[in-house]
């Protein structure tokens, strides 16, 4: 078992709603929907909408890209990106909406493991940055399209020009970096980055976890399959205590009382951090609408299993140990 909810985008408001009447009432509906935690009605309100307004309604496209991407409708989301790269007037408005493209490209690009997708995607971020050099994250996503089509020396190039783009302490630059170092690490699944304070006051983030293999653990107090499914972490937790392996618990809770006793009261004695739910940081960054969920991140930053329920995971947890430990002593050899 578990429990499921559709996450609702954050409701922006720096764009008008559509202008037809018919339009906001479809538009409006659409909003209701995602507060009912029904996507496949919203998305189809706001494609509505879109239409009723002579597909003039950015507010409108700017839904069906989030709901749309995240339900994998890619036509829509596509179509509503396109919308907004021929309406767009101006440098700046006309490098965000193709960035928008691009970003949109890239998604199916990496769902669908083909090339086509990325080749559009860098065309994209390159008539972005013709409207806005000074644009960091197109150069960044500009360097992942580049490594997706194997032009490693083209995509070295663009994260060098975004690390000098940015601060020092930035920590894309980092990753950037890296992957200056290691460009077909790009073609890898990586874990998004994160960063956070624990319930014991302790600011965590991946690039601090580097090294070390990354259980992150999605949960909820509420959750009857997730109390089901503690005893199993717990065991986890006991069984590689001592080794590189870092849990980190992400609570849906939105009660902090209720979330800090019941980890108290549980022994959850590994890193904690209450997110508060789905529409959390958290969750919509690893993009959860499930829980249980679990994700397994390797020594290198790399997404290697992802799990919705209980399930055994300890045999590939054993396989990622031992390579981070492999790698540990070549550090401390190299040393």
């Amino acid at each position: 078992m578990i429990c499921t909810f559709v996450v609702a985008p954050v409701q922006g408001q720096e764009e008008a709603g559509p202008a037809n009447e018919k339009a906001q009432k479809s538009f409006h509906q659409g909003l209701d929907y995602l507060g009912q935690h029904q996507a496949e009605a919203a998305l189809e309100s706001f494609k509505r909408a879109d239409k009723q307004d002579g597909g003039r309604c950015q507010a409108c496209q700017k839904q069906i890209i989030k709901v749309g991407a995240g339900l994998g409708d890619w036509k829509a989301a596509e179509t509503a990106a396109t919308e907004m790269v021929e309406e767009a007037q101006g440098a700046k408005p006309q490098a965000l909406a193709h960035y928008e493209l691009g970003t949109v490209l890239t998604g199916e690009g990496l769902e669908k493991h083909k090339d086509e997708p990325f080749t559009r995607t860098h065309d994209e971020f390159t008539k972005a940055l013709a409207a806005a050099p000074n644009f960091p994250m197109a150069v960044y996503s500009d360097g992942v399209a580049l490594a997706h089509l194997n032009q490693d020396e083209a995509a070295k190039a663009q994260f060098e020009r975004y690390a000098g783009m940015v601060p020092p302490d930035d920590s894309m630059r980092r990753r950037a970096m890296f992957f200056v170092n290691h460009p077909e690490m790009t073609r890898a699944r990586m874990a998004p980055l994160f960063n956070v304070i624990t319930v014991d006051g302790q600011h965590v983030s991946l690039e601090d976890l580097k090294g070390k293999v990354v259980l992150i653990d999605f949960w909820a107090t509420w959750c009857g399959p997730c109390r089901e499914a503690l005893p199993h972490m717990q065991q986890i937790a006991k069984k590689f205590q001592g080794q590189p392996l870092v849990i980190v618990s992400v609570s849906l809770d939105q009660n902090e009382k209720k979330w800090k006793d019941f980890i108290s009261k549980n022994g959850m004695t590994w890193l904690n951090y209450r997110d508060g739910s789905f529409n959390g940081p958290m969750a919509k960054l690893f993009a959860v609408h499930e829980i249980p969920h679990t994700f397994t991140i390797d020594a290198d930053g790399v997404l290697q299993d992802e799990h919705v329920g209980d399930a055994a995971i300890e045999g590939k947890l054993k396989k990622q140990l031992a390579r981070a430990r492999e790698l540990q002593e070549a550090n401390t050899a190299a040393q």
